[in-house]
């Protein structure tokens, strides 16, 4: 049986904040700078999974030049 996550990344430290729930912010509530670098950084993601390659790959190459 596949083993399923019952935690959201989110939550893993919400548990050390007098055991409220954090609340994820609106996109639209977000600073335009932190909407524009999540979205590169997305963009970036999705392009390097595409092509197969990971960040950590990517990383470890740019040290051995």
């Amino acid at each position: 049986m596949p083993r399923q996550f019952m935690t959201n990344q989110f939550d893993l430290f919400s548990g050390l904040r007098n055991g409220k729930m954090a609340e994820m912010p609106q996109w639209q509530e977000l600073p335009e700078g932190t909407r524009q670098a999540l979205t590169a950084l997305i963009v970036r993601l999705l392009v390097d999974h595409a092509s197969g390659a990971s960040a950590s790959q990517q990383k470890e190459a740019d040290h051995d030049a």
